[in-house]
């Protein structure tokens, strides 16, 4: 069989045959620093970032193929800071360089798995195993969403907009409408409500036709998060989804969002930080917590992602892909796995486009009218 071409009976790649199914002998494995600066500062409710600190890693294998990978650091979204994920990722890179030859793919991200277990080194495992993915799937011959089903070879990306004034919120919706991009995410939380609210009005009067989605990162209480789309809905705006309104371990705070949000405003809720593990997705499907996950591989990591989303599609909840704040390498990786799988509802895989300079070379070219092509 090669790789990605077999789908299960929820249609899903069968990606654990494929990764079973190549055996890439790791020659050198190095990382490093991955620093970038941002063109303004990027805010949300829970921390505001200035600058990409975080880390790239290179795979070469013995035929000479590379992979790349990223481990994202957005701490405290993320458990590890650039240090930390840094050092995490040097230590697994030296494993990588002992391994026995022979080994599948899926065994050699079993012992990553082992050595950067849970999602306290998530980030950086989610790094090691992008690159050792990457440097298999060139060194059969294939682009990774092929490896991943092959569905499409493009995404189509919401943007976001970050807690801010709303002047600037108006003109970032308009540069972004004249752009091409149809959906359009904001910050929201951490603050009064007036506040967030002129800001979202500022948003849809300058970009009218929008779909937007509120991404609160934990910032409301859900009595907070029902008044907002309360108020929205007076002055007309329904958003298409409302992330993460109430802290990651307020799960009635989550259920009664969601359920008051689909019924009152027919808004669907997702749960980003209050899954960060399969755990977490299986308690979401049992208690019926929220219609929709968000999956990112910093959180989960590449393996755990990968098993989110196969129970998410038997449990049938929708799909959202995200990310923390990355380079191409990173939601280039990203935007594989989504083309290639072809069922996700919601893409959110802007963030290289925040950056003041591009260090990447190769990968995809750019996002034209919200699609990235690969």
């Amino acid at each position: 069989m090669r790789p990605g071409e077999d789908r299960d009976q929820h249609g899903n790649v069968a990606w654990r045959k494929a990764l079973e199914s190549v055996r890439p002998r790791i020659a050198q494995a190095r990382a490093r620093p991955l620093d970038v600066p941002l063109k303004a500062p990027f805010a949300i409710a829970t921390t505001k970032l200035e600058a990409v600190a975080n880390v790239a890693v290179r795979v070469e294998l013995a035929d000479g193929s590379v992979g790349w990978g990223e481990a994202p650091t957005l701490f405290p979204v993320t458990a590890e800071d650039q240090t930390v994920a840094l050092d995490q990722a040097g230590r697994c890179c030296r494993m990588l360089e002992q391994l026995e030859p022979g080994l599948s793919c899926m065994e050699i991200l079993s012992s990553v798995g082992n050595l950067l277990p849970g999602h306290g080194y998530a980030s950086a495992r989610a790094g090691i195993e992008m690159a050792v993915i990457d440097a298999a799937a060139r060194s059969v011959g294939i682009p990774l969403w092929k490896f991943f089903g092959g569905a499409s070879n493009f995404v189509t990306t919401d943007i976001t907009i970050p807690i801010c004034e709303p002047d600037n919120a108006a003109r970032l919706a308009m540069e972004y409408a004249q752009r091409g991009f149809r959906t359009v995410k904001t910050k929201v939380g951490g603050r009064d409500l007036s506040s967030d609210i002129a800001m979202l009005h500022a948003i849809r009067s300058s970009h009218p036709t929008c779909n937007l989605i509120l991404d609160a990162n934990e910032g409301y209480t859900s009595h907070e998060a029902l008044r907002v789309l309360q108020e929205l809905q007076e002055q007309g705006i329904t958003p298409i989804l409302f992330e993460q309104p109430v802290a990651r371990a307020d799960w009635d705070g989550l259920a009664l969002v969601s359920k008051k949000a689909r019924e009152l405003y027919g808004v669907p809720v997702a749960a980003d930080e209050s899954c960060r593990s399969l755990d977490d997705a299986q308690r979401i499907a049992d208690e019926e917590l929220a219609p929709v996950i968000n999956v990112k591989l910093a959180k989960l990591g590449v393996l755990g992602a990968l098993e989110v989303i196969s129970l998410a599609r038997e449990k049938k909840i929708e799909l959202m892909i995200g990310g923390m704040v990355e380079t191409r390498l990173g939601m280039g990786f990203a935007a594989h796995l989504a083309a290639g799988f072809g069922f996700f509802r919601y893409i959110d895989l802007d963030t290289p486009l925040l950056l003041a300079e591009d260090p990447i070379e190769g990968g995809y070219q750019g996002v034209f009218d919200a699609c990235i092509v690969l």
